[in-house]
């Protein structure tokens, strides 16, 4: 339901309303957007003070327009059956544009039906996920955001990722807004500076462990060679010099970040932690980039995306991935049901469609079936080991890590992952406080190298 109420047309936006329907029993919108670290990669931006989630959206997905306005999505105590969307930047909507950005708010919280009935029925199974809220994981209003994203979190560090994401929004702000319209979009990126230099990609052979704990994940999803041989590699230059190591999959002992990323930060953890940000009302989208759609990412030049958002070898992924999109090889709806229906029988089909794109192993694999709703597989990484050794005092390996957590986590099938991945953020509040009440400025430090000790309050 749509209100152009007189705060809104003063403020120069549109007041929308989704109803939370059966949803609304259960919901909570900062544990729904505070779930994973989708919600800190941008263009997400959680403000703790207001409980808003803001981001810029696109109301036309099925035409040529990537036009975005930033939406901000809150929950107004005089509301508590509906969630409040504020679009600025337009004082109207169109029918089509409002179903538009109603669907896409609803996938990134996981408000459909078929959604909210697992909810229900895992917090059946698992009383403590019920205790605290937990049961709905973060994703983004695209399956191709997604898709972006997680291989985004391939081999490197964690402070690395959330530096592209943020790159790839700021490219897009710049080729929508900045610059002078053209024909040709090769044309105009000729005047950008690399703002985003990247890092040294690995040239050393993974490891022989790692290369067994891809093999072993692997055989999960059926694929015996994977994209992860190359990157679970660890990069040889910043190791030799400084000793620090960012592969996806690394020993035990040297530690990982939630996402899997190494990123042995030397920095203290103290109240720093706590959100000191002041957000401000901004109702202007001019500045604020977009996550670049297929179109944007499709026409663009593999090496100046490699050095203008830092992505190294990813671009080439990034943008064979988006003309895949853009010419149709690759069918979105296809892989995603439009209703939310999922069925177990259908996962090997959808991994072995998405194994055949580059860039696309058995990890990154994984991930991206958990953002479309199978939470039956637990991508397993050298975080899950760490986790498994730190919290159950497992001596798990590579040999073990996947019987050892059918041991643990079997009896919540088929929601293996969202009883893993509740306990595991648990783990991460006792240690960094309420991640939702974080400072955006302190994301970066969610590591292994702070998880040893328990961060002080």
């Amino acid at each position: 339901m749509k209100r152009e109420d007189e705060t809104a047309t003063a403020q120069g936006g549109v007041l929308v309303e989704l109803q939370l329907g059966d949803a609304a029993s259960n919901f909570n919108l900062e544990r729904a957007v505070c779930s994973h670290g989708l919600f800190m990669m941008a263009p997400n931006h959680w403000d703790p003070h207001s409980q808003t989630l803001r981001r810029p959206l696109r109301l036309n997905l099925d035409d040529d327009d990537d036009t975005s306005f930033t939406v901000h999505v809150f929950h107004s105590p005089h509301s508590p059956h509906a969630l409040n969307l504020r679009v600025f930047g337009t004082n109207t909507l169109t029918l089509q544009q409002e179903q538009s950005l109603l669907s896409q708010v609803r996938r990134m919280l996981r408000l459909s039906e078929e959604e909210n009935r697992r909810v229900i029925e895992f917090h059946n199974m698992h009383e403590q996920a019920k205790g605290r809220g937990f049961g709905r994981v973060f994703r983004s209003p695209t399956l191709f955001e997604d898709m972006v994203k997680c291989i985004l979190l391939c081999n490197c560090q964690w402070s690395r990722t959330l530096s592209m994401a943020q790159a790839l929004c700021d490219l897009q702000a710049e080729l929508h807004h900045q610059l002078p319209r053209a024909s040709n979009i090769m044309a105009e990126i000729k005047h950008f500076a690399p703002g985003t230099p990247s890092g040294k990609e690995s040239k050393r052979k993974p490891r022989k462990c790692l290369q067994k704990l891809t093999k072993k994940y692997a055989k999960v999803l059926g694929d015996e060679e994977s994209e992860m041989k190359i990157s679970t590699a660890v990069t040889s230059e910043s190791y030799e010099k400084t000793k620090h190591i960012s592969p996806t999959f690394m020993p035990e002992e040297a530690g990982n970040d939630f996402l899997g990323k190494c990123n042995p930060s030397t920095t203290s953890v103290d109240d720093s932690l706590r959100s000191s940000e002041v957000t401000e009302n901004d109702s202007s989208n001019s500045m604020i980039g977009n996550f670049p759609s297929p179109r944007e990412l499709a026409r663009l030049d593999e090496n100046f995306l490699a050095k203008r958002c830092g992505l190294g070898y990813r671009a080439g992924r990034v943008i064979k991935l988006a003309q895949g999109v853009v010419e149709g090889k690759i069918q979105l709806r296809e892989l995603e049901c439009a209703d939310g229906t999922l069925s177990l029988s259908d996962y090997d089909k959808l991994a072995e469609k998405l194994r055949v794109i580059d860039g696309f192993g058995p990890f990154t694999c994984a991930n991206v079936l958990m953002c479309m709703g199978y939470y039956h597989v637990i991508p397993a990484d050298s975080e899950t080991m760490r986790h498994l050794k730190q919290v159950h005092a497992k001596s798990t390996s590579v040999r073990t890590v996947q019987q050892d957590l059918e041991n643990i986590y079997g009896k919540y099938a088929p929601f293996q992952f969202l009883a893993f991945w509740s306990e595991i953020w648990h783990f991460y509040e006792e240690r960094f406080g309420k991640l939702s009440e974080m400072a955006h400025s302190s994301y970066k430090l969610i590591t292994a190298a702070n998880m040893r000790k328990k961060a002080p309050r």
